[in-house]
């Protein structure tokens, strides 16, 4: 196995990977992936120096964490700390998130990774008065007690909910979709979590792929493609999906950027070490529907900082082109 720089996610004390292995892709929502496929995807990303995994119960229904379980079960070798999340399986109201249903859906997630103890449990990003609940973080310090989670998170659409859940003292970390088109959590929230000592998992970091570089207005996404159905945000948050950037837009803005990318380097792992060297970042999670994006990902851990003058282009070209449609509304 190749060593990459660990860091410590934040209170649970546990170091992971500078990059992790985003699975959403595992679970079907970007098209289909056979069982084989996805773990020769997780072999990748283990023998490339990858000790953290990002799943939910409701990527495929499950079949994120279930693969992820099976997997495991066959790589004893394998020093992985697993991130599951919670909160999506009920109505989006408040009154979904209760000690009854934390139990049913961990239940669940025990199961389908085959452990008694899950590693860190987040919350879905729930409606914003969840995170402000002193009953709720009562019920997860339940679960901690009950010896079902070992930590507890959460995963958040916007930074006041990032700041209202970094200002609890056992939530171990914040998950918060951060890239070279999403620059507003570099603000505030990093700096608290970094204060607080509360980890940051960066998500959505290639924009839905956008900054591959490789989509053109032209390419068409499958029908099962949560970027073909959801770019308004007809199914759940715009920002999950191009990071809520308008695509042709960001199609545009991809360009510029790919033209940013060092010698050496693709554009999604320029994006990729952008975001591991913006202080407070714990982990950046990535997905991977193939053997090769795996092992790419994980290798940006491997490139040198880039230097000042791409850091200074990045934030001229979301002044210029990202943030007068977006950033307010984030």
């Amino acid at each position: 196995m190749i060593l990459m720089e660990q860091r410590t996610l934040g209170r649970t004390g546990r170091d992971v990977s500078v990059v992790g292995q985003g699975t959403w892709q595992l679970g079907g929502d970007w098209g289909e992936v056979e069982e084989s496929d996805a773990f020769d995807v997780l072999d990748a990303a283990v023998d490339s120096g990858v000790t953290f995994f990002d799943t939910a119960d409701v990527y495929g229904d499950g079949r994120s964490e279930q693969l992820i379980g099976r997997y495991l079960k066959n790589r004893p070798d394998a020093d992985v700390l697993v991130a599951t999340k919670m909160g999506r399986r009920a109505d989006q109201v408040p009154e979904s998130y209760v000690l009854d249903n934390f139990r049913t859906w961990n239940d669940r997630s025990r199961a389908n990774l085959g452990v008694d103890t899950l590693d860190l449990v987040q919350l879905h990003c729930p409606p914003s008065s969840v995170y402000s609940s002193d009953a709720v973080y009562d019920a997860l310090d339940t679960l901690v007690d009950e010896q079902r989670i070992a930590a507890y998170a959460v995963s958040v659409e916007t930074c006041a909910e990032a700041l209202t859940a970094i200002a609890r003292p056992a939530v171990a970390s914040v998950q918060i979709i951060l890239n070279p088109f999403r620059l507003k959590p570099l603000d505030e929230v990093l700096p608290a979590a970094v204060a607080a000592g509360v980890g940051i998992i960066a998500r959505v970091p290639l924009a839905s792929g956008l900054l591959s570089g490789k989509y053109t207005k032209d390419t068409v996404f499958g029908p099962d493609d949560h970027r073909t159905y959801n770019r308004h945000g007809e199914a759940f948050d715009q920002g999950e999906t191009f990071s809520g950037i308008d695509y042709a837009t960001g199609v545009a803005a991809a360009a510029e950027f790919a033209a940013l990318a060092p010698e050496g380097a693709t554009p999604a792992q320029t994006a990729l070490r952008w975001i591991i060297q913006q202080p407070g970042v714990t982990s950046v999670i990535p997905g991977a529907r193939s053997v090769e994006q795996a092992r790419a990902n994980a290798a940006a851990a491997a490139l040198p900082p880039l230097p000042q003058s791409t850091l200074d282009a990045v934030r001229e070209l979301y002044d210029r082109s990202i943030r007068p449609e977006v950033h307010d509304r984030w």
